[in-house]
């Protein structure tokens, strides 16, 4: 266990700190880190560096890409999470 925290970021293990703190479920928090991951691989640079325009950008690129409106929700959420 102590190899797979090592390979974690910093940023991304506070995430997974704060989901745990606030008891979200194994699965939000899967789909949450999958939606931030999503997020910052679309841009490039670490998720932390993004603003709030990046984020819109982001959403009409997913509803451009026909995304669901749950899912959409989703990321959403995850983003306003992070």
């Amino acid at each position: 266990m102590t190899d797979t925290l090592a390979a974690v970021s910093p940023l991304r293990r506070r995430m997974i700190d704060d989901m745990m703190l606030r008891n979200l479920s194994p699965a939000a928090q899967r789909s949450y880190l999958h939606a931030v991951t999503k997020f910052s691989r679309y841009f490039g640079p670490s998720p932390d560096r993004l603003g709030l325009e990046d984020v819109r950008a982001f959403q009409v690129y997913l509803v451009s890409q026909g995304i669901s409106w749950p899912a959409l929700n989703q990321t959403v959420c995850a983003l306003r999470f992070f």
